[in-house]
């Protein structure tokens, strides 16, 4: 019986982030966290980070390739 194959996760950092997805520091950031005074700039469907270590952060690269691929798939659709 052949044994299933996984797909690595690789973690992304944020330059590698910013550079995925076009968007700033700032941009990416304010996507994360609700602002009453810039509603506009949260999406509770942008990927949430994880922790890799005492002071740093990460992406999981799936996860960022599903959000690009549903936002490419919702701007097609208007």
């Amino acid at each position: 019986m052949a044994a299933p194959t996984t797909k690595a996760l690789t973690i992304i950092r944020r330059k590698q982030l910013e550079a995925r997805t076009g968007l700033s520091r700032s941009s990416i950031y304010a996507k994360m966290r609700w602002n009453p005074k810039r509603p506009g700039d949260f999406d509770s469907t942008f990927p949430k980070p994880i922790s890799v270590g005492a002071k740093a952060v990460g992406w999981v690269e799936s996860e960022v390739d599903e959000w690009l691929t549903a936002r490419v798939a919702a701007s097609r659709q208007k």
